[in-house]
């Protein structure tokens, strides 16, 4: 079974979002392992009273341990995509691991080590609507993998 790891520099919650994600979640579950994990610690908030520099540094010293298996950035410069295209993703490899930066983004630098950067928009959008569009379409992909008729 395939397995996603969704990677968000945000702080945890328990709000509409999540109940959202968490549904998105428990939908795919038939198709695909999805967990999503919010990473932010006291070294990433620091780093983001300091400045950009710093908070990327934080991020890809966050993200860096945790790239093993196909590894997809979002990134406002990614590749733009349609769903389909999305879908064929998803089948590179038994683990796919999605990487949401923080608010500063990702280093130019950092961003050569995934295997794919995409973007979702053209439009910025908060971390967590990101999360959760990004859960919307990894369901969606799971049913055009799987032949159900949910994307259409």
């Amino acid at each position: 079974m395939t397995k996603i790891n969704i990677y968000a520099i945000v702080k945890p919650s328990n709000d509409a979002f999540d109940t959202v994600i968490k549904e998105f979640i428990k939908m795919s579950s038939k198709y695909a392992k999805v967990e999503y994990h919010c990473l932010f610690n006291k070294k990433i908030a620091k780093a983001q009273t300091i400045g950009e520099k710093e908070a990327q540094d934080s991020y890809s010293e966050a993200f860096e341990p945790l790239m093993n298996g196909f590894n997809i950035a979002l990134d406002v410069l990614g590749k733009k995509t349609d769903s389909f295209a999305f879908a064929k993703l998803l089948q590179k490899d038994a683990n796919i691991n999605f990487f949401i930066g923080g608010a500063f983004g990702f280093q130019r630098d950092f961003l050569k080590k995934f295997d794919a950067i995409i973007s979702l928009s053209d439009l910025t959008m908060a971390h967590k609507i990101a999360a959760v569009v990004l859960h919307e379409q990894v369901f969606r992909c799971l049913c055009i993998i799987n032949n159900h008729p949910y994307h259409k």
